[in-house]
Formats: structure tokens, sequence, C-alpha cells
């Protein structure tokens, strides 16, 4: 069962839409990228799976997308857009899970702590710009504070997981997916394998979270 709900936030009209979770004990808020929407792969594989879990997950546009817009803003109003519709994902009386995919994560990272999220899934966090690993954003993930989770493909030009910093976080490799964790045809396991995997991590660390 799935609901939409128009959230107005100093940054525009943003909209969440909530699958409901089977006896929910936790909220999983997921944003989406800057090249795309709540459709991406990653975001609907977990929206389909997560409720049987008893986790209620939160698709979550961000007003530049609600209104139409190609291109999404600078990462400040990203913020600020996440920080006014919080209240909304917090409605439920539910722990709230940060996350999002890309640029999504970022937000997630960045506001996680401040908002009193319980933990951070980074889904495709964008560690660097494709060809410019001298432009780090790792301190963004060192310094959530919280519990954290990153997915990663194991071709993803934003970052590969062997180029990961150490840090007080858990990585799970989706091998040979790329930043939508896309497989290549030639790829040993197949497309609903890749994404298989990546809901069977989340589903497995957000049932150890406390």
């Amino acid at each position: 069962m799935t609901q939409t709900d128009t959230v107005p936030t100093d940054a525009g009209e943003a909209r969440i839409t909530w699958y409901a979770g089977t006896k929910p004990r936790a909220v999983l808020a997921l944003g989406h990228g800057a090249g795309g929407g709540v459709e991406a792969r990653d975001l609907q594989a977990l929206a389909g799976a997560l409720p049987a879990e008893g986790v209620t997950v939160a698709l979550v546009e961000q007003p530049w997308r609600v209104a139409g817009k190609k291109v999404a803003p600078a990462p400040k109003t990203l913020d600020t857009g996440w920080r006014g519709l919080w209240p909304a994902l917090a409605k439920p009386g539910l722990p709230v899970i940060a996350g999002g995919r890309s640029a999504g994560a970022r937000v997630a990272c960045r506001t996680g702590r401040e908002l009193g999220a319980l933990a951070v899934l980074a889904l495709s966090f964008p560690l660097h710009p494709p060809g410019r690993p001298e432009r780090s954003r790792a301190e963004e993930l060192l310094s959530t504070g919280l519990p954290t989770l990153v997915v990663q493909g194991g071709n993803d030009p934003f970052g590969r997981p062997e180029e990961y910093p150490e840090g007080p976080y858990g990585l799970v490799e989706i091998p040979y997916g790329d930043h939508g964790f896309a497989v290549p045809k030639r790829a040993p396991l197949g497309q609903g394998e890749a994404l298989a995997l990546l809901v069977d991590g989340v589903t497995e660390w957000i049932s150890g979270l406390r």
C-alpha cells in the first residue's frame, strides 16, 4: 500500500511516497540523486522488499524535482529541503533511518545526526567526481556520527569500494555494478541477483540496528 504526501519546505514543495511496513519498527527515508528521481532501481528495490521486513520506506522527492527542474540545486538547498520534510518523516513516531543515493546519500550524511536519525544509509555515495580522486568527499561520510552503511557498485566511477578509507561504517559491494547498480550483460551475475545482494545487505544491517 502506498500513500503520497506533499510537504512544504523552505526550498519549495517536496513529495513523500510511503510504502507502509508490516508491523513497522522503523522508517527508511530515501532521497534520490542529482540525475534522476525515485524511480531509480535501487530505491524501487528497497521500497518493494523492506515493508515485508517491518520497515516503512519513504521515497523522498526533493523540491527541485517536484517542480520539474532538470538540474539539482546546490548542496545547501538540498539540505534545506531535507530538513523541512523531516518532521513529516518522523510523524509516524518510529525511528527514522536517513538515506539516499548519490547526492541524496550526501544529504543524509550531512544532516542525519542533527535531525535525530537512527542511522545513515548511503547508496552509491559519490566519494569523488569521476576521474578526480583528489576531490574526495570522504569527510562527509566519516563524520556522520551515526551507524552508517555504504552500498557501492564494484565499478562505480564515483568511487570504487577499494578506494574508500577506513572508518566507522560498513560497506557492501555490489560486484560489477556501476553508479546506478546496473551490471553488464557479460557479468557472471544478473541484474536481479545484484539487486538481491543490495536488498539483503541493507535488510541485514537494519535488523542489527538498536
